[in-house]
């Protein structure tokens, strides 16, 4: 099935599935703001695939957050974490959240290899 995945067209531009954005309580245009920034940012990075952003809430965990992470790690695509809440979520082991401080709001982070993992 893998191998079928490989004779799909590239999409054009990068698209950005969404974890959790409604339990977040984040206002639309905020929302709206930070989406066309990641869209941007993917641009300028020269990334058109499919990357995921996890909308998480420290005071309002949602267990299935972990399968969708190991998912999307498998697939090689970008994981993203705005951090609704007063911290952000464990990440898998290996790896660490660096937090995107060229994004004003400083609660956006970019799930990452730990170096020598």
């Amino acid at each position: 099935m893998k191998f079928l995945n490989f004779l799909k067209p590239k999409p054009a531009q990068p698209t950005i599935d969404n974890y959790g954005q409604q339990a977040c309580g984040v206002p639309q245009e905020q929302i709206q703001s930070l989406m066309e920034w990641l869209f941007a940012s993917l641009l300028n990075a020269g990334y058109s695939g499919k990357s995921h952003l996890i909308w998480y809430n420290s005071e309002n965990p949602d267990p299935a957050r972990e399968q969708m992470i190991k998912k999307a790690m498998r697939s090689c695509e970008p994981v993203f974490l705005y951090r609704c809440g007063s911290r952000v979520s464990s990440p898998p082991t290996g790896y660490y959240w660096r937090m995107m401080d060229e994004h004003p709001s400083m609660r956006i982070y970019q799930l990452e290899l730990k170096d020598g993992e």
